[in-house]
């Protein structure tokens, strides 16, 4: 028999089977009636009934050929967010239903950087002599970017400071309806942080169409002050899961920025060429770069969030 024929018209080919075991084994086994804290072949034959399959060994040799094994588990922190499930797949859809010809799909983060080295791994001679990172005598300082990243195109567009604000933030997205004057909608998935969605910002954005709206401090205005403009920036927000920052693919472009500019660097006490070597880094992806797209996991657009159910 064929490998297709084992599995359901609901999962017609392994892609989808595949992402759909995938799915259940990222759920506790008692959200689907069954007993004990992990998944065994027994439970996981007992719920996949649409596997068409009637033994553990059969069950065994399917997960095998779709590259399921069994592995010893690490400590993880995940998402308080209730609808963490639900705010991926929403960020999914409109990211893979996108109109590249009217239509912008960006990340955006913020990322925070220092005068002084990061610690890492490094060459040494064997023996007690460690990698040294050399530190100024200067006090250490702290410098500010928020940037965007397009997920089909790898170009990067950000903006420096003292500090992130209202203020910088809009600029922000002045820059990236600039860097696509031709777009209608340009989509910016995001985290929860408050200052995103402060009405002062919103105001200047068109009407927001969230489907699960961000919460804010108690505290903050509900409208927006008189000072604020509205410009009716073509931007849609897309909120991500709280305390999910590996749901966002820019922040491995932080990753990349420490690995190769601000890990063990020799400024020491030049703080205009460690932000001077920072701003290079990041120019080089000023027009894109589909080796970016590859590291952060964005060259095959449909991969994106993929252990999420078929939509």
């Amino acid at each position: 028999m064929g490998a297709n024929l084992l599995f359901s018209p609901q999962y017609p080919n392994k892609e989808e089977a595949r992402e759909a075991i995938l799915h259940t084994l990222h759920q506790s086994p008692k959200e689907f009636g069954q007993s004990g804290t992990r998944w065994k072949l027994q439970t996981l034959l007992m719920v996949c009934k649409w596997l068409r399959l009637k033994s553990l060994a059969g069950l065994c040799q399917l997960l095998k050929r779709l590259r399921f094994c069994w592995k010893r588990a690490r400590a993880h922190v995940h998402s308080p967010d209730p609808h963490y499930i639900e705010k991926l797949s929403w960020v999914k859809v409109n990211f893979l239903n996108i109109n590249l010809e009217t239509q912008v799909f960006l990340f955006q983060d913020e990322f925070t950087f220092y005068r002084q080295p990061s610690l890492a791994w490094a060459y040494e001679t064997l023996g007690k002599q460690q990698p040294l990172a050399e530190l100024g005598w200067r006090s250490n300082l702290a410098w500010r970017i928020a940037a965007t990243l397009n997920g089909y195109t790898g170009q990067v567009t950000y903006l420096q400071g003292y500090h992130i604000g209202i203020r910088q933030l809009l600029q922000l997205y002045q820059q990236v309806v600039m860097t696509d004057p031709e777009a209608r909608v340009i989509c910016i998935a995001q985290d929860n942080w408050p200052v995103h969605y402060h009405p002062d910002l919103c105001v200047a954005l068109q009407t927001q169409e969230w489907k699960y709206p961000p919460k804010l401090p108690s505290n903050w205005p509900v409208e927006a002050s008189s000072k604020a403009k509205p410009l009716n920036l073509p931007i849609q927000l897309l909120p991500l899961p709280t305390y999910a920052s590996w749901t966002n693919p820019i922040e491995k472009l932080w990753r990349n920025l420490r690995q190769e500019v601000l890990h063990l660097h020799r400024f020491e006490d030049d703080w205009d060429a460690t932000k001077q070597a920072v701003t290079a880094f990041l120019d080089q992806f000023s027009q894109g770069s589909s080796d970016l797209l590859r590291y952060v996991g964005l060259q095959n657009p449909i991969n994106i969030y993929h252990s999420l159910p078929a939509l």
